[in-house]
């Protein structure tokens, strides 16, 4: 397999329009900006902190995550995809943060190094829905460590439900191993996190759900 090839493997086909953005690296839709703010203040933050930024995409959460460890703490963003972590990186370099970087890698096969006060997986359903990719990343968080999750469910709301349909086919544009949304995909992260409080979104299609990691924090812990 070519180099080609394999950087389109790894790159869902909504990934290819990174392409188009990529003269504008600051470029996040504006609907969502709020949500990416809300998701970080979640994290309870501080100066000095390590943020963890899985599914990273092309950074769009790097500024509020910045502005919240300041310039003596440090945000790693993971991204698998070859092409959208060219964009993460251009936003990095036009920006001028020296504290960032990206890590071209699948969530359940990174290795990190130290730990994390905060972690975000924004529109990273790979990530907070699959049991190995937490079991990779949990034991780098910090205890008590905040963890905050975003991204698309199904919704019960009676005009939301009627955009489920909607939802199924865009998720086929991410990859075959992306699970499918439904009405709590927050599920399997929920058993590694405290008191998990959720969020709805965009007539319920979208959730924000935030909570505490345990005393310990190895793969085995289960929490409810």
């Amino acid at each position: 397999m070519s180099v080609k090839e394999e950087r389109q493997k790894l790159t869902p086909l909504y990934g290819h329009l990174a392409g188009l953005i990529r003269p504008f690296p600051d470029f996040d839709p504006a609907f969502i900006k709020p949500v990416r703010r809300k998701a970080v203040e979640l994290l309870n933050l501080k100066e000095g902190d390590r943020a963890l930024d899985v599914g990273c995409g092309p950074g769009g959460s790097f500024p509020y995550l910045v502005h919240a460890v300041g310039q003596s703490g440090q945000v790693v963003g993971v991204e698998i995809s070859p092409e959208i972590s060219i964009n993460a990186r251009r936003r990095i370099e036009r920006n001028g943060w020296r504290n960032v970087q990206v890590i071209e890698a699948a969530a359940q096969d990174i290795r990190l190094t130290g730990t994390f006060d905060g972690l975000l997986m924004f529109a990273a359903a790979d990530v907070y829905a699959s049991d190995e990719a937490l079991a990779n990343i949990f034991p780098h968080l910090r205890e008590n460590a905040r963890v905050v999750a975003f991204g698309a469910k199904l919704s019960r709301n009676r005009l939301g439900a009627i955009l489920n349909p909607v939802l199924r086919m865009l998720f086929s544009l991410s990859f075959s191993t992306t699970p499918r949304p439904d009405h709590e995909p927050w599920r399997i992260l929920a058993r590694r996190v405290r008191h998990v409080d959720i969020e709805e979104y965009f007539l319920g299609l979208m959730f924000l759900a935030s909570g505490s990691l345990a005393t310990m924090n190895g793969p085995t812990n289960r929490f409810s």
